[in-house]
């Protein structure tokens, strides 16, 4: 399948994110299938995930989640790209998995944060990855689905590339207050 023209759209639910492997992955392991407010709903998996295994990935070294996130970036893509274009959606609200890396890119590079500087990253994220005001909104048009192309690779990016930009922009407030006021 290579594009939104084969089919007509689909509903992410339970038994299509069951269809596929890359579809567990940008579902956010089901937690972009919340009702209400998916990013956010995945953005809190991505926290609890990173909590829990930040005990092995973060024990005495930066490489565990370095790595982690590395593989993260490509495997997303993969995944983000092919559920798009098996929902038949540019860029669905139940696809995640780009909340989900971007939130342990900050999480990785705050810590050791305390809960509530976790809760202030947290916040700023879900600010800038809702509102999109500057360069997230930027980022979320430029990969946007032109008229008459098919969702392939370049969206499957796009549905990444805003997030890590509200990623860059969150560690950015947090830099510069601990800058000024730390």
């Amino acid at each position: 399948m290579t594009g939104a023209a084969a089919m007509p759209p689909q509903r992410p639910s339970a038994r299509f994110m069951r269809g596929h492997p890359a579809h567990w992955i940008a579902f956010g392991f089901g937690s972009g299938l919340s009702p209400k407010a998916p990013g956010t709903v995945g953005t809190l998996w991505a926290w609890a995930a990173f909590v829990v295994a930040d005990r092995w990935l973060g024990a005495g070294s930066p490489w565990g989640w370095a790595l982690v996130i590395a593989a993260s970036l490509p495997l997303g893509w993969w995944a983000c790209t092919r559920t798009a274009q098996h929902l038949g959606l540019a860029d669905p609200g139940a696809i995640v998995w780009d909340e989900v890396i971007a939130f342990w890119l900050i999480l990785w590079l705050v810590m050791p944060a305390g809960l509530v500087g976790q809760a202030v990253a947290f916040g700023l994220f879900r600010f800038f990855d809702a509102a999109k005001p500057g360069p997230v909104g930027w980022a979320d048009r430029r990969y946007k689905l032109r008229p008459g192309q098919a969702i392939g690779w370049r969206q499957g990016w796009g549905i990444l590339f805003d997030d890590l930009v509200a990623a860059l922009c969150t560690l950015l407030v947090i830099a510069l207050w601990q800058r000024l006021f730390g």
